[in-house]
């Protein structure tokens, strides 16, 4: 996995701003400059890193500056939807050139096929030597992408981006939907890379594979060398020191009011004695009226001096606590839904999925809690989406006795031409404004953010958003179905996600490959699928 020989790679912007249609801005004045080797990409949900990437791609345009790059720029997205009658070549990006070539070879040897070939004409093996390096070696060239798992389609996306050879590849949560097989080998991939690539991710695997970490954070880059460990490790020592300094000019400020205080008692107790001595008159009045003169503008400059040292204690005080961090984290509040154990709340019959895969049957009862696993394209998408009655099941039937909610993997329940308020309240018409701007503001969607178009919305922030409107839907929900709820979460949001699941009384479905997020949830059963007839295995 490597770039075309080229002059120096690079990726450059400059003055670059940004804001959304509807006057929410995301970047002002930005500066960044990228060479070679992989760059990890950090920060916050609703930062910018997804805005910046496809600034950087070219896929947004900016509303001021400019972005320069040295040579081609490859970008997976981290949203990624195929037509389903797509052929595989032609998601690769070599349908003409494989046409050009089956033409030479039937006879065909007119001008037209010998330039849509160019110099590939090893591109078939060349193809299939990448799917094989990914593990999509059983796609055919000729079939269609059809009802491809969401991490096939990611890596078939990032096989057409192989096949290009981009000078720059910019990859935004590349690891999200992909099983545990399938995030060795991009890991693979991405440890091979020789050129330009920043990436966006939450993986940490993933972000210990790169050479240098860019912190976007409120509209700037800070940059650190190392891995996403070095990072944090440095990070640390930082705050730290950052709040050791915090502590000492807190302690000055309470030094300075002391000595103010302190200073203000001598003073008036001098002005006490100099008034004495003046009612005494034991001094010519001449001279008693200009030493109470002097004293009086002794005395105001005194105070002048320690209040200006209270004043710039004060200032050096609110200098150290802006270096100390203090990220908002979203507090979810799952709602009261208590199931008692032993009570049936969701029965599988002899459950065939639509595209093949037989399911069987089993129960779920009381608050169980059960994690599907299984590699990309077994099922696990569709299961979810046939309990939640969104598709129709081959055969056999789903029988859910409580409330259900869905949280689907592409987060398409919002929608994009509506606030984040709006949509909310699409899915509770009884709550009132009030309520949904209460529940909003504990998902960080405060004032004027609750009224931020679902479609101008962060990965992050679109979860967030869905998160909240599954969370005050009526009725409340006493089974949860979530489709890898971590994809897009900053870490800070994943540990309170992890600890509202882990307190939460309803019954618990989870697809997910993150292992540390299942086992922190406590997941009771192990339900593997396997994409085939007959195909779950339980423990």
């Amino acid at each position: 996995m490597s770039p075309s020989d080229s002059a120096p790679r690079s990726l450059t912007c400059s003055g670059l701003t940004f804001a959304w249609p509807d006057g929410t801005p995301v970047l002002e004045d930005f500066q960044l400059a990228v060479g070679p080797g992989r760059t990890g990409l950090i920060g916050l949900n609703g930062s910018g890193k997804s805005t910046l990437l496809r600034l950087l791609a070219g896929i947004l345009r900016p509303c001021a500056g400019t972005v320069r790059a040295a040579g081609e720029v490859g970008y997976l997205p981290q949203n990624l939807t195929l037509d389903t009658g797509l052929r595989v070549d032609d998601a690769l990006g070599i349908a003409a050139c494989r046409a050009a070539l089956l033409a030479i070879e039937g006879g065909d040897a007119s001008e037209e096929n010998f330039t849509a070939v160019g110099d590939d004409w090893d591109v078939e093996e060349r193809a299939r030597a990448v799917l094989d390096q990914l593990g999509l070696e059983h796609l055919a060239f000729d079939r269609t992408v059809g009802q491809v798992s969401g991490g096939e389609a990611v890596l078939l996306r990032l096989a057409a981006l192989l096949l290009r050879r981009p000078d720059v590849l910019l990859l935004d949560e590349p690891t999200n939907n992909l099983d545990t097989a399938a995030r060795r080998r991009l890991y693979q991939a991405v440890a091979a890379w020789n050129g330009v690539m920043v990436v966006v991710s939450h993986d940490r695997e993933l972000l210990d594979l790169v050479d240098r970490i860019a912190e976007l954070r409120d509209g700037r880059v800070r940059w650190f060398g190392g891995n996403l460990t070095a990072y944090e490790e440095a990070l640390a020592v930082e705050q730290e020191a950052a709040e050791r300094t915090v502590r000492a000019a807190e302690a000055d400020v309470k030094r300075q009011k002391r000595e103010l205080s302190e200073a203000q008692v001598k003073l008036a107790r001098r002005m006490r004695y100099g008034q004495r001595m003046y009612d005494s008159k034991r001094e010519p009045r001449a001279v008693m009226r200009l030493r109470k003169r002097d004293a009086q503008v002794s005395a105001g400059k005194h105070r002048l001096l320690h209040a200006g040292k209270l004043e710039e204690a004060r200032e050096r005080l609110d200098e150290a606590r802006e270096a100390v961090r203090d990220d908002d984290e979203i507090r979810v509040d799952l709602p009261g839904t208590a199931v008692p154990a032993g009570r049936t709340v969701l029965t599988l019959d002899d459950l065939t999925l639509p595209h093949g895969a037989h399911v069987g049957t089993f129960e779920v009862r009381g608050p169980e809690r059960i994690a599907l696993t299984g590699r990309n394209g077994s099922g696990k998408t569709m299961l979810l989406r046939t309990i939640a009655e969104e598709i129709e099941p081959l055969a056999g039937r789903v029988s859910a006795r409580v409330p259900v909610r869905h949280l689907p993997q592409r987060l398409d329940v919002l929608d994009d031409e509506l606030t984040v308020a709006e949509n909310v309240g699409r899915f509770a018409p009884q709550a009132t404004n009030n309520r949904i701007r209460a529940l909003l503001a504990r998902f960080l969607f405060h004032g004027a953010r609750a009224d931020q178009r679902a479609g101008t919305l962060s990965g992050g922030e679109r979860f967030r958003a869905t998160l909240a409107t599954l969370l005050l839907a009526e009725p409340a929900p006493q089974l949860l179905l979530l489709d890898e709820p971590t994809n897009n979460l900053d870490m800070a949001s994943a540990r309170q996600l992890t600890a509202a699941l882990h307190a939460y009384e309803g019954a618990l479905l989870v697809a997910s490959h993150d292992l540390p997020f299942l086992r922190a949830v406590g997941i009771d059963r192990w339900v593997r699928l396997d994409g085939r007839s007959g195909g779950t295995e339980r423990s």
